[in-house]
This record gives C-alpha cells, structure tokens and sequence, in this order.
C-alpha cells in the first residue's frame, strides 16, 4: 500500500515486535465488537492485549490508526479470498464470479471479527482505506482488477459498472444486516438480483 495510506508509525522487524501488533490487532477487534468505535480507547486496547500503553504508541499514534490497519489487512484479506476463490471455481460467467464475491464478503461479516461492525471503514472515516478515494472505490477497483484478469473484459468498459454495483449492494446489504445479525436472507437475494440485474445491460456476455 501507498505510504502515505499505512497507518503504522514504523514497521515491526523482529518477531516479538510483530507478535505485539498483532495481539493489539486482535484486541482491538474483540473490543469493537464489545464497545464499538465510539468506546475503543488506545488504553482499553493495550490492557486487552497485555502491552504497555507506551508499547501501542510505538507503533500507532492512536486508536483511528489501529482500526486503519485492520481495515486494511480485512482488505487484503477479502480480495485474496476472492482470488482464490476465482481459482477454486470453475467460472463459466461473470455473474459466477459476482456471486462468489458476495459470498466472500457474506462470511467475512458473519465471522471475522469486528467486520460487522467495521466493514470496510465507513463507520470511521469514508476514506479510511485510501484519503484520496472513498472507500467503495478502493473495493470497486479491487474488484475490476480481479473479474477483468478472469474474463479478460477491459477494465474501462467495467470501472463505471462495477462502481456503481458496489454501491448500489452496499446499501441493500447494511439494510439486510440491520434486519438480521447474519444478513436477512430476502434482503440478500434482493441485492445479489439487483446487481445481477444492473450489470447484465453493462458487461459484456462471456
């Protein structure tokens, strides 16, 4: 990732070092799923992981940087999902290749650990993965980088279609999950047909 977008004050070398970040990391995400953002605090997440303070400043200057980083390895761990999940499958279309993002995305929020809370940042910042674009446009990329790879479907002819996808499913899917804590089925089924939908009149046919 960009500099400028890496919350971390400095890289951890030695093992013990990295060893500490991630336990900060893991505490930080039991914690938002206990308290939520707004009652995340830097010593709330040092006590949860048996650091000192002084420790986690070492490496974040606050608490909005440790959620940065975890919403950025969320990221990294959601498109490489994806990629293997491409791989796995035999693709025969795009929309296969819509319906295993879903899905990827559908678990990631059922079990990952803050996800639902977090998802991929709004609920801290609209710019949280990249201050030069929203965050729905970082996965909007993403994801025209991975189905335009698959397909060999030029990426122009899909940043627009998949952009306004991933925004159009994004709003269906926080109001499925606001009905149901494991994502109201019917309200899932509606945004997959929506983009489905959308889409079909937008990306060429395999």
């Amino acid at each position: 990732m960009p500099a400028e977008v890496a919350p971390l004050r400095r890289k951890p070398v030695q093992q013990r070092s990295a060893q500490r970040v991630e336990k900060m990391l893991a505490a930080c995400a039991e914690l938002i799923d206990e308290v939520g953002y707004d009652g995340l605090t830097t010593t709330l997440i040092a006590e949860r992981a048996g650091v000192a303070v002084g420790s986690l400043y070492q490496f974040f200057p606050d608490k909005r940087a440790v959620v940065q980083e975890l919403t950025l390895r969320n990221l990294d761990r959601f498109v490489r999902t994806v990629s293997a999940r491409f791989d796995q499958l035999e693709l025969e279309h795009w929309w296969d290749a819509v319906d295993a993002v879903f899905d990827v995305y559908l678990t990631m929020h059922r079990e990952v650990p803050a996800f639902s809370r977090l998802h991929f940042g709004d609920v801290v910042d609209l710019r949280l993965l990249d201050p030069g674009k929203d965050n729905n446009a970082v996965i909007a990329e993403k994801l025209v980088g991975l189905i335009s790879e698959e397909f060999g479907i030029d990426p122009q002819r899909l940043a627009l279609p998949l952009a306004v996808a991933v925004e159009a499913a994004d709003a269906v899917l926080h109001m499925a999950f606001r009905r149901d804590p494991a994502g109201d089925p019917a309200l899932v089924a509606e945004a997959k047909e929506m983009v489905r939908g959308y889409l079909s009149s937008r990306i060429p046919e395999n």
